[in-house]
């Protein structure tokens, strides 16, 4: 009893870190930017090509998809972006929180601590707030890594119990659990890039032969499917309020990742075989991590190029979803 409590709190004590490191790294980089990154934002989006690489761009920086949405919306709200352009960045910001994903498969345990005492130094030492907040970034990043470790670290002995044998049992067998599984999971949660980083650590984890992943890439992908779907929740919440063309905003990063999602359902053991014909080989415990993170960044590119064609569509449709009085 006492080793489960303990196993518990390490679990939701990692979690905890892994979100605070995530939230601080992304402020204290918008603090860094400044207006520059709203500049950026509102400017570079003159083609719908360069709106996506300017919403992959603001991600990758702020690494918060849900922050740079939630700014889109605020700035279609104010009339600063158009709706076809704010959906193009959209479609980016989709892209660029992939990196997160890219970033924790990284055996970057080793740098952690480093990581951390750099960005002590760098806060302590400057003068301007620019660079106090570069040094918070910098420690908030090596916090996030920490707490991917406590992570794994409290998942290690939940490998051999049955009632996680049976979880992952089920949810290998039935891809729609386990798209239900990742949708809760991120609309609890509200990070994505948390739920990712929590189902990259289980798939870690070794089965009953101690050789092949309890979860595996073929079940790992539908809770990833599930995360994508979770994760426009966020922007749903966000547009409250705000105008009917940031509510259309909204739709359309659903359903962005509503429709792509489903296709891949549909389409499961091909997109698999894909994301292992592009991923390293190896042995599956040790490569698990990156398949998946591949599975994330894989998943958005296809359903941006997919998308980028139809953009008037999308446009059309989100439009009809949210008529004119």
């Amino acid at each position: 009893m006492v080793q489960g409590m303990e196993m518990l709190f390490a679990l939701f004590g990692g979690l905890a870190m892994f979100l605070y490191g995530m939230d601080r790294m992304s402020r204290a980089l918008q603090r860094a930017a400044g207006d520059a990154m709203k500049r950026l934002l509102a400017r570079l989006t003159a083609t719908p090509l360069l709106g996506v690489l300017t919403g992959l761009a603001v991600t990758a920086v702020l690494q918060s998809s849900s922050a740079a949405t939630v700014m889109v919306i605020g700035f279609v709200s104010a009339g600063l972006l158009e709706l076809p352009r704010a959906v193009a960045v959209i479609y980016g910001i989709n892209v660029g929180t992939t990196m997160t994903a890219q970033l924790i498969a990284f055996d970057a345990q080793q740098l952690v601590y480093p990581v951390l005492f750099a960005g002590f130094v760098i806060d302590f030492a400057a003068h301007k707030a620019r660079w106090q907040a570069v040094g918070e970034a910098v420690f908030s990043f090596g916090l996030l890594f920490e707490g991917i470790g406590i992570l794994g670290r409290a998942l290690q002995p939940l490998a051999g119990q049955e009632v996680l044998l049976g979880w992952m049992t089920r949810v290998k067998a039935s891809p729609l659990l386990g798209i239900l599984l990742g949708l809760g999971m991120t609309m609890v949660v509200q990070s994505s890039s948390a739920t990712i980083a929590l189902l990259q650590n289980v798939a870690r984890q070794a089965g009953p032969d101690g050789i092949h992943s309890v979860l595996g890439l073929a079940g790992a992908v539908p809770v990833l499917l599930g995360d994508n779907i979770g994760t426009t929740v966020t922007a749903l919440l966000a547009c409250i309020g705000q105008g009917r063309d940031a509510a259309r905003a909204a739709l359309a990063h659903s359903c962005f990742n509503l429709t792509g999602s489903l296709l891949a359902a549909a389409l499961l053991p091909g997109f698999v075989r894909l994301v292992e014909l592009v991923s390293p080989k190896g042995p599956e415990l040790e490569i698990i991590s990156r398949q998946i993170a591949n599975a994330h960044t894989l998943f958005n590119i296809c359903c941006a190029l997919l998308w980028l064609p139809l953009l008037p569509w999308m446009v059309r449709l989100v439009c009809a979803l949210v008529p004119e009085e």
